[in-house]
């Protein structure tokens, strides 16, 4: 995919799209860098799955 980064945030809307608003952001690279965001517009395009109540990849891996 482009950038393999991966977002978990609470998503505030969406349009046919799938073009997403989401807030209070982390955003994770494949280094294992992470970055928040307070709100960020995710292009429909990028995206190739969604999971509901999601923690991201680190929250992940700890459990």
């Amino acid at each position: 995919m482009k950038g393999d980064k991966e977002f978990a945030g609470t998503l505030i809307g969406f349009d046919d799209y799938v073009n997403m608003v989401l807030e209070d952001v982390i955003e994770f690279d494949y280094t294992g860098a992470q970055t928040r965001l307070p709100k960020i517009l995710l292009n429909g395009n990028n995206i190739c799955m969604l999971i509901p109540g999601g923690e991201g990849p680190v929250a992940a891996t700890a459990s």
